[in-house]
């Protein structure tokens, strides 16, 4: 009998028509769908629209003044982004950067966890809020602060190098320290995100594994290097593949800062888009730089997520 009543309702199913079927969803899920209709609405107008329309203008030549016809011009805006060899540059300053501050986020934000988590319950959430409240600083705001402290003249910076006999430098007026300068901001300030995953993800490891460890004589470090490390592989896959979509898209330090200069120095792919889009008004080809640009990211996320991913369970 219980395997009857297991059959019944597939086979039940198989033979009603496709109005019973409707009937059937509508009493199942119709509310279930007109609860979440105004987001898939906003969601549809907001964000897979412009997407679509974009994707589109990517082919195109898109004309800004009236008497000027849209031409049609396929792979075009592609290729020539390629070539190009400002886009280029942008491209390889957008990897230096990534590559300098993700790594240092990832060591610094591991280092920070590791010394705190020892500490009391009281002594860890004075220093999560100490690392983490700076976070919702805008990006706007923190680049103001730094353009004080990069100041060649009364900037913090000059002043305390000056103090170690150091000549004053340019900072971010020097097209050969530039991108290093700026590169200084998220490696001395953005790891309160990485602190409070790393945290909580230690947390998570069973002690017995520790104390295991302990009866064996094992150091901090042998614990550090054979226990924690690798049961945070999935935490580290996380801060690794955000802090790489991040670091791509960094565009406000550039625009405040910078403004890409001196000569092409902190130019980055995000920045360039903006430059093509609404200083040269060339929204086709900014279009198809943006997709380029998110195709890169899905690539470096894909190999991120296959040489960093694992099994682990604890």
């Amino acid at each position: 009998m219980a395997e009857r009543t297991a059959v019944r309702p597939s086979a039940r199913a198989s033979n009603l028509t496709f109005l019973e079927r409707l009937d059937d969803f509508r009493q199942r899920y119709l509310w279930s769908y007109l609860f979440i209709a105004p987001m898939l609405i906003l969601i549809a107008i907001f964000l897979f629209y412009p997407l679509v329309d974009a994707f589109i203008i990517s082919f195109q030549k898109i004309g800004i003044a009236r008497d000027e016809a849209t031409q049609w011009v396929g792979v075009a805006n592609f290729v020539n982004t390629v070539k190009d060899s400002v886009w280029q540059r942008a491209l390889l300053n957008t990897f230096i950067f990534t590559v300098v501050t993700v790594s240092a986020d990832l060591v610094l934000s591991l280092l920070l966890a590791w010394l705190i988590f020892p500490l009391s319950a009281g002594a860890q959430s004075f220093f999560k809020a100490c690392y983490y409240l700076p976070v919702h600083i805008g990006g706007i705001m923190v680049a103001l602060v730094w353009y004080w402290m990069f100041d060649p003249t009364q900037g913090v910076l000059n002043y305390l190098i000056g103090l170690a006999g150091i000549p004053h430098q340019h900072w971010i007026a020097d097209p050969n320290f530039a991108l290093q300068s700026l590169m200084l901001i998220p490696i001395l300030s953005g790891h309160g995100g990485g602190v409070i995953l790393y945290l909580a993800a230690m947390g998570a490891i069973p002690r017995t594994l520790y104390e295991a460890a302990e009866i064996d004589a094992a150091s901090a470090w042998s614990k550090l290097k054979n226990i924690t490390w690798p049961l945070l592989k999935p935490t580290t896959l996380y801060v690794v593949i955000t802090g790489t979509i991040g670091s791509f898209q960094v565009f406000d330090l550039i625009y405040v800062l910078t403004r890409g200069g001196p000569n092409f120095a902190t130019i980055t792919l995000v920045y360039l888009v903006y430059q093509v889009a609404f200083e040269q008004y060339s929204f086709g080809l900014a279009s198809a730089q943006a997709f380029i640009l998110a195709a890169i990211i899905v690539v470096l996320s894909l190999v991120q997520f296959r040489f960093l991913s694992t099994d682990v369970e604890y």
